[in-house]
């Protein structure tokens, strides 16, 4: 499948979770409808309860780990949340850049956009902007933020050389990012990695976790490490919806596994 049809599965998939409650995404894959439907959202996703400027309205239960949470965001930084949803990663990241700092989400799906501005304007945020647009082709000035974060996200990016060396663009010199994502220990069957369905649930867009940390480290970043990994376990019957008893037993002989992973980096 070209990439351009995969944004366009994803931008549609994700335009139906952002007029979804929190409760029914947390009943499937990252939030897909008709994808992983018996699995538990919390094989992805961390609580975000806890933390101080989370907002309810803003958690659709669609990550897979808390960037925030080694993001080093001191008062007064400029942060850029990739893939910004409704808002929630935005919403903690304000809480720790203070009034001084200023934080932006970037998405390229309307109803996500729509949701995560009213939410804004809910809690009266006048330094938290969301900004449509591509990962691939960021919309931003070159050297502007300090620190970049993402959940969940860049698996979805079907060019994530790109992807990466637009986060390079857009940091400043010393700047960082904590991005949790969906990375693989062993290979997929080719009808599970193809399934668009599972392609937007989060699973097939995820590439090797070396091959990802290498194109991390060619873009020229330093200080590359692994802060959290987390192995997601899908059910026999989700898998049998696209591949076979036989692929699901040489899956497990193999010891394949899909894993989150929380991974920091400094330009």
């Amino acid at each position: 499948m070209k990439a351009e049809d995969l944004k366009l599965i994803v931008k549609e998939k994700y335009g139906e979770i952002a007029h979804q409650s929190k409760q029914f995404n947390e009943a499937s894959c990252c939030g897909s409808t008709g994808c992983c439907d018996t699995v538990d959202y919390a094989v992805f996703a961390d609580d975000y309860k806890d933390l101080e400027g989370y907002n309810s309205d803003a958690d659709l239960g669609l990550g897979c780990g808390l960037p925030t949470q080694y993001a080093g965001i001191s008062k007064g930084n400029a942060v850029l949340d990739l893939g910004s949803g409704a808002g929630n990663d935005c919403f903690v990241a304000r809480s720790l850049v203070g009034e001084e700092g200023h934080v932006t989400g970037l998405d390229f799906t309307d109803a996500m956009l729509a949701k995560a501005r009213e939410n804004a304007k809910k809690l009266n945020f006048s330094n938290v902007e969301f900004v449509k647009g591509d990962i691939e082709e960021m919309p931003l000035k070159d050297s502007n933020f300090d620190v970049v974060v993402s959940n969940c996200v860049l698996n979805l990016v079907p060019n994530k050389e790109k992807a990466f060396a637009q986060i390079h663009r857009v940091l400043k010199s010393g700047g960082h990012f904590s991005i949790s994502d969906v990375v693989l220990e062993g290979e997929l069957p080719l009808n599970l990695k193809n399934a668009a369905e599972m392609y937007a649930g989060c699973v097939s867009g995820a590439i090797q976790k070396n091959d990802y940390l290498k194109v991390i480290t060619d873009t020229g970043f330093k200080k590359v490490e692994v802060k959290k990994e987390k192995l997601i376990s899908i059910p026999d019957e989700v898998l049998l919806k696209y591949i076979s008893e036989e692929e699901i037993a040489v899956l497990k002989e193999k010891g394949t596994g899909i894993y989150s992973i929380t991974v920091v980096g400094v330009k």
